[in-house]
C-alpha cells in the first residue's frame, strides 16, 4: 500500500487548504474562469452574468453529508480517492435516483457523473473504510465538482423540511439529507 493511502481526512483538509462548506463537508475553489457569460446570453433562471466555469475539491467524512440542495447550473462530480459516495437525486416529477461514485466499476461505481441543473440532490459517504479483509484504508471521500455556467451562491438553494412531503416513499432518504 502506498504511503498516501495512510493519510487521514485531517491531512487532506490541511494539505488542500479546505474549509467548511455550508451544505456540509469541506471544500476549496480551485478554478474560477476569468471570463463571463453576460446575463442576456443565459437562461432566464440566472439573474446576472456568470463565469464560464468553476471547479472545487470537496471532502466528506463518513458521518458527514452534503445536505439536500440544488443549483441553477449542471454540476459534474469527479471521484478522486477514498471511500465511495452516493449522489441522491430527486427529480421534478417526484422521481428518485441514486448514483455511486468510486473507483470500483465492478460494484457499479463511476468516476464521474453529471447532476442536471435544478435537481434537488445530496451526497452521502457509501462505505466506512473497511475492505473485504477488514482493513481500514480511508476515513474520507475526496471528490471534485465542476459547474458550468460557474457556481455562484446566488444560484444555491438549500431544501427545507417541506420537501419531505413532495417525494412520498423517500422520507427516510430525504431526512438523512436535511
Amino acid at each position: 500500500m502506498s504511503q498516501e493511502h495512510l493519510h487521514s481526512y485531517e491531512y487532506w483538509i490541511k494539505k488542500l487548504q479546505l474549509k467548511p462548506h455550508p451544505e456540509g463537508g469541506h471544500y476549496r475553489e480551485m478554478y474560477r474562469s476569468s471570463e463571463k457569460v453576460h446575463a442576456e446570453h443565459l437562461p432566464d433562471r440566472f439573474k446576472g452574468a456568470r463565469t464560464f466555469s468553476t471547479a472545487i475539491y470537496f471532502l466528506l467524512r463518513p458521518a458527514e453529508r452534503s445536505r439536500l440542495h440544488r443549483i441553477k447550473s449542471d454540476e459534474v462530480w469527479h471521484f478522486y480517492r477514498g471511500l465511495p459516495v452516493t449522489i441522491h437525486m430527486f427529480g421534478s416529477s417526484g422521481s428518485y435516483r441514486a448514483v455511486r461514485l468510486g473507483e470500483n466499476p465492478e460494484r457499479g461505481e463511476q468516476y464521474q457523473f453529471m447532476v442536471p441543473a435544478g435537481t434537488w440532490f445530496g451526497v452521502t459517504v457509501t462505505g466506512n473504510g473497511d475492505d473485504d479483509t477488514g482493513h481500514i484504508h480511508d476515513d474520507f471521500a475526496l471528490a471534485g465538482c465542476t459547474v458550468a455556467p460557474g457556481f455562484d451562491f446566488e444560484d444555491f438553494e438549500m431544501a427545507g423540511d417541506k420537501i419531505v412531503t413532495a417525494y412520498p416513499g423517500y422520507q427516510d432518504v430525504l431526512r438523512k439529507l436535511l
